[in-house]
């Protein structure tokens, strides 16, 4: 009865009626939202920028969580403490990877619900025997790490992080070339006077990985017979400085980043544009979403993870499960019980609609800059080769937590079929947590463009967007 009186009621309507009923117009969230939630967006931002900042490294986001956890009341998590209702509590993995809980009314007898977002980007590490000298300058030798485009990396200002652990266990932290002052680094390109051959070749073998190498000086130690000088004068500099010597660089972990700040793009100051968006305007949604959950009806987990797929700090190794088990054991309860009931989103990032790039785009199935969070239900390529894939019932959970509490979201794939795919957190959620009821989760976060670049752009409306959406998950009842 009720199917007929709603198709009676279809039936008495103009056509523009019957749209706005049924149909999904896509429509740019800025006519969606009213200039007090524009302003919040812009508020909200300001702090987005100082952590992309301060926290440009896998290392550097985890202190950063830490350092706001305990401001905000968390206390590292102690499997064997019984946890009350409202309590907070952390779990550093390492140094690279966190997990953050607030225990739920109910606690973890229903569920957890997960929000897990990667802190690693794309960058230049050094390879393990990386100073040498060449035509009386020096360089460090580099191997890549993540999806880019080389040429995207040369002729550009580097700043130097990580930690060089010496032989004797002591850590030693490093970041040369953010501070006003400091000395920054780049890689050399061809001027294109001399740069004919250059030209003619693809793009992609323009530049090799092995071309990726940084200048670092100019100038010898003060004596003409000194073997390897120019090297010399530069490992003086850092003995100097950090009291390392050669060797120590084996066991480090450096990496060379844009040294570029996060700035306001456009007349309008509607965008932000930076190094590292990708993921990192998930990460701290996702972890501003925890710290600001009031009393939540089930027990609720960030999960900030280093690398997606590889690595003990990495989301296809088992911290995660363990965590979660810990938190279900503590209450009695089994783990495979507690996984098995559990939620999660994966806050990854998606592409937003270039109309520069439109062959590669379809678009109908595209998220767009300023339309709010993006929610890809699945990835890859290929027939999904390499996806995950939520299912039905959880993408309308997640359309209706969205709605009610007045979340912009758009949902749509990364490129055409056959074009497009890419890995995501979400893909090593069923290897990390095979239990998980919600294994195949959606990817859920801002649209990105020139995504994996040195230097990428978001909308401001989207990233507040993602924070409110992640909270609401956080505080569904």
């Amino acid at each position: 009865m009720g199917e007929l009186k709603m198709a009676k009621k279809a039936a008495e309507k103009s056509a523009k009626e019957l749209s706005e009923m049924l149909l999904n117009p896509r429509k740019n969230g800025f006519f969606k939202v009213t200039d007090e939630k524009i302003e919040k967006a812009d508020k909200f931002c300001e702090g987005y920028k100082a952590f992309l900042n301060s926290a440009k490294t896998e290392r550097e986001s985890v202190e950063y969580a830490v350092a706001a956890a305990e401001k905000h009341g968390f206390v590292p998590f102690d499997p064997k403490h019984k946890y009350a209702a409202g309590d907070k509590v952390y779990y550093n993995n390492r140094g690279k990877a966190i997990c953050l809980a607030i225990m739920g009314k109910e606690g973890c007898k229903n569920g957890v619900r997960i929000a897990a977002a990667h802190i690693d980007n794309p960058r230049l590490d050094l390879k393990p025997i990386p100073l040498y000298e060449s035509s009386e300058m020096a360089y460090l030798k580099t191997h890549y790490y993540g999806g880019i485009k080389k040429y995207q990396w040369t002729a550009i200002p580097l700043a130097m992080h990580g930690v060089v652990v010496k032989s004797d266990g002591t850590v030693i932290k490093v970041c040369i070339g953010e501070e006003a002052g400091d000395p920054q680094f780049t890689i050399t390109d061809i001027l294109p006077h001399l740069g004919q051959d250059q030209a003619t070749k693809p793009l992609g073998t323009a530049f090799t990985g092995e071309d990726l190498n940084i200048l670092i000086g100019s100038r010898p130690v003060r004596d003409e017979e000194a073997k390897d000088a120019y090297k010399l004068n530069i490992m003086r500099l850092l003995n100097e400085k950090y009291g390392i010597i050669e060797a120590d660089l084996i066991s480090a972990e450096i990496e060379f980043v844009p040294a570029f700040k996060a700035v306001d793009i456009g007349f309008d100051r509607s965008l932000v544009g930076a190094y590292g968006h990708d993921d990192r305007v998930c990460a701290y949604p996702a972890l501003e979403a925890i710290l600001n959950c009031k009393n939540p009806v089930q027990t609720v987990v960030t999960v900030l993870t280093d690398k997606e797929e590889t690595g003990n700090t990495g989301l296809n190794s088992e911290y995660m499960r363990y965590f979660i088990a810990d938190l279900a054991q503590a209450e009695g309860e089994e783990p495979r019980h507690v996984l098995s009931k559990s939620t999660c989103i994966s806050a990854d990032v998606t592409a937003a609609y270039d109309p520069h790039y439109a062959s590669v785009y379809e678009a109908q199935n595209s998220t767009y800059i300023n339309g709010g969070l993006g929610i890809a239900k699945y990835t890859g390529a290929h027939g999904k080769g390499g996806t995950s894939d939520a299912n039905a019932e959880f993408v309308a959970k997640i359309r209706r937590t969205f709605d009610d509490a007045g979340v912009l979201w758009q949902i749509g794939e990364l490129g055409k079929v056959d074009q497009g795919g890419g890995g995501t957190v979400a893909c090593c959620l069923p290897a990390t947590s095979f239990y998980l009821g919600a294994a195949y989760a959606p990817d859920i976060g801002v649209p990105v463009l020139s995504m994996h670049a040195p230097f990428e752009v978001v909308s401001k409306l989207d990233v507040y967007m993602a924070y409110k959406g992640f909270k609401a998950f956080f505080d569904e009842k």
